[in-house]
């Protein structure tokens, strides 16, 4: 049996203390909102809730807004095929943000999404107006179910258009940003400032 030298377990114990204490002044001065571990498990819902409403389609489209609305739409379509039968597509949308008049772009052709069950995703509903122009530009081709998902949900609408999966909801101040990065070196993250 070994004989522990105290004055080590204590030098241990008094360094990790401190390790505490800085990532949790990380955090707190970052404003980290969800953790990697967190998103995770907000996509893992998302794509069980999509399931259960698409339970009875063979195929459902899961369009992302680009480009973290696509990725996140990436994640929620590898979850979903993961737990579910559904043969699942991809979409990336692409918008103007500064000027979502303008003609958007889909990455499948609208026969190739057309009466089908779509799913449309971005990572932020801030103003609602990215969403709701994208909304307008699938509402031209008939389909089975519209329903839309969101990683956050800020509660700041111009437009009436709200999304059904969101994985959280923040009531924030208008001078409040609030970002979502994937695929960083630290993990998935979502960060208000």
């Amino acid at each position: 049996m070994k004989n522990w030298n105290f004055p080590h377990w204590n030098l241990f114990f008094l360094l990790e203390f401190k390790l505490i204490i800085l990532a949790k002044k990380f955090i707190m001065s970052n404003n980290i909102i969800l953790t990697h571990q967190e998103i995770e498990h907000k996509i893992k819902r998302i794509a069980y809730q999509i399931y259960e409403t698409f339970v009875d389609e063979e195929e459902v489209v899961i369009a992302g807004i680009a480009s973290n609305g696509f990725v996140f739409a990436e994640k929620i379509a590898s979850a979903l095929s993961s737990i579910s039968t559904l043969q699942v597509s991809i979409c990336e949308v692409k918008i103007n943000k500064q000027n979502p008049q303008d003609a958007i772009q889909t990455s499948l052709s609208e026969e190739e999404y057309k009466n089908k069950g779509l799913v449309l995703v971005d990572d932020v509903l801030n103003s609602g107006t990215t969403l709701i122009y994208a909304v307008r530009h699938f509402l031209d081709v008939p389909l089975k179910k519209f329903k839309t998902a969101v990683l956050v949900d800020r509660n700041h609408k111009k437009y009436p258009v709200k999304a059904d999966f969101k994985g959280i909801s923040l009531s924030t101040s208008l001078l409040e940003h609030v970002q979502v990065v994937f695929n960083s070196e630290n993990g998935d993250f979502a960060s208000l400032s």
